[in-house]
């Protein structure tokens, strides 16, 4: 499920009540900014520069342009459902096994372990739209506010 290939907005559910077409890896706006500035930066030979500017933050010039690399990198080109995403993501691996679209199916979502790898970054985001998905669908969920 490729980005100009997506059928329907359901497609961006993804198993755990994300949906992949609020974020920035799937939408790329991040890695096409860091690209973009990390262009700049070299055209302008900013690590020249940095080098003679008197403000302490320009001595980690050259960590700030690496970290804009790793951004650079952070694009999703599918959707969790086409196999974006963690490529070892428990939670899709467990939907497949259990031939769920996602785990609003499962009667387990409360007590889940595995989708608590999410809590770190997403707190309990996915797990507020699985209930929505749960009680009014995911048609209602794609019409209606989410979390991320």
């Amino acid at each position: 499920m490729k980005n100009e290939q997506i059928n329907t907005k359901t497609d961006l559910v993804a198993y755990c009540g994300l949906y992949c077409g609020d974020c920035f890896s799937f939408k790329g706006t991040i890695a096409d900014l860091s690209r973009d500035l990390r262009k700049e930066l070299r055209q302008a030979k900013f690590d020249n520069i940095a080098k003679g500017i008197p403000f302490k933050e320009f001595k980690s010039y050259k960590e700030c342009y690496e970290c804009l690399g790793a951004m650079v990198r952070l694009r999703c080109k599918n959707a969790c459902k086409g196999g974006g995403g963690n490529p070892f993501c428990a939670i899709r691996k467990c939907c497949q096994k259990k031939g769920f679209d996602g785990c609003w199916e499962c009667d387990e979502i409360e007590t889940c372990k595995k989708l608590n790898t999410l809590n770190e970054i997403h707190k309990d985001a996915n797990r507020k739209n699985l209930k929505v998905i749960k009680k009014k669908g995911i048609s209602n969920f794609i019409e209606g506010k989410k979390c991320f």
